[in-house]
């Protein structure tokens, strides 16, 4: 007799099917698909499979499904590539075929390795399972380690990946308020958590936390805003005929009378057209203003002044936020209305930025210097 609970879980791996599939066949609908909702839409086909073998398998139910014993083990290999595959993606990075072959081929040698044991027939198949495993038992455990491994593995890429886009927003950007990683933090840290459940060996935890996870991946996923993509840009960029510049760039040392000449027409253009007020201020607009590339502008900052684009520009706005605050005129005005006048664009970003190059709060800032604004 089925009980309850049982039963219970039961409904709840359906139910993680059906959305795992239903998701999927939203995201193949979307009009205007992007290779990130491609990667989404096959790995909740991927997900919506494995948990359908567990649901037939559970409670000796690969005894009915016997034909299918074995096709189950290579799945779990395959989570890591595609979060990796997908993440790659969502920073603006798209796999090309070298990375799809890279990262699918341990799934394939997964599957060479176990090619011995599908070859059996279902009832033989039937009695190592019944034996736990039995005349495989090196196979069985390399498959384990190999499986936390690949875990491990992908989680740290995934994440490595996200640090990577991270700093290469901040090498392009002023403000970084409206780009949003949550999303990619919630994916990574969701397969993590799945991750040490199998570390602990634990199926219904596992999978119940698989059905968590497509809910919140195929909500996330579906509606998904606030990740920018710097690919398109970047790439124009790049390919605009920037090669000889750059060897001439590499040519001068720090100093050098090129990289001298853009550094003095960069602060020429900051102190008289005062650029850094503007909050949406980008990499790319002022190189086209400096008639420089994105690339040489973004390296003479870095040499000249030891900082990326955006602690360059968000410094200039401290400084701006401290001149402005010293006159007279503007002590009727209130600390984030003179932020905001300084380029900032949130109030999180100016006390950020304001304390790590001060040390100190804008309030006792200014207690500091007698100030009193509203």
């Amino acid at each position: 007799m089925v009980s309850m609970v049982d039963f219970d879980l039961g409904i709840l791996y359906w139910a993680g099917v059906f959305i795992a599939f239903f998701s999927s066949f939203l995201i193949f609908g979307k009009q205007k698909k992007k290779m990130q909702d491609f990667l989404l839409a096959i790995w909740f086909l991927i997900i919506g499979i494995h948990l359908v073998f567990f649901v037939l398998f559970r409670s000796d139910g690969y005894l009915q499904y016997s034909y299918l014993i074995g096709y189950e083990l290579f799945l779990p290999f395959m989570h890591g590539p595609m979060l990796y595959l997908y993440i790659l993606s969502v920073t603006g990075v798209n796999p090309d075929k070298k990375a799809w072959l890279f990262n699918w081929l341990p799934v394939l040698l997964i599957c060479l390795i176990l090619s011995p044991f599908l070859i059996l027939s279902p009832q033989d198949r039937i009695v190592v399972y019944q034996n736990n495993g039995k005349g495989y038992e090196v196979l069985s455990n390399m498959l384990k380690v190999l499986m936390n491994f690949s875990g491990v593995l992908y989680v740290s890429f995934s994440l490595l990946a996200v640090k990577k886009y991270k700093q290469k927003i901040t090498d392009q950007f002023s403000n970084t308020e409206k780009i949003n990683l949550n999303w990619s933090y919630y994916l990574i840290t969701g397969i993590a958590v799945i991750w040490i459940a199998v570390i602990i060996k634990n199926d219904i935890l596992i999978f119940s936390m698989v059905v968590l996870f497509i809910l919140v991946a195929a909500y996330f996923g579906i509606s998904r805003v606030g990740i920018l993509n710097l690919s398109h840009d970047t790439e124009r960029a790049d390919k605009k005929g920037a090669g000889n510049e750059l060897v001439k760039y590499y040519n001068n040392s720090p100093g050098g009378d090129m990289v001298q000449a853009i550094y003095e027409k960069l602060i020429k253009q900051m102190t008289q057209e005062k650029l850094y007020k503007d909050p949406d201020l980008n990499l790319n607009y002022v190189a086209k203003l400096l008639d420089v590339h994105p690339n040489i502008l973004s390296k003479t900052i870095n040499s000249m002044e030891n900082k990326n684009f955006y602690d360059y520009i968000n410094r200039q706005r401290v400084e701006e936020f401290k001149r402005i605050a010293s006159l007279p005129e503007n002590q009727k005005y209130t600390i984030l209305s003179l932020a905001f006048e300084s380029g900032f664009n949130s109030k999180t970003s100016f006390n950020r930025n304001f304390k790590k190059y001060m040390n100190c709060s804008p309030r006792e800032f200014l207690k500091s210097q007698n100030l009193n604004l509203e």
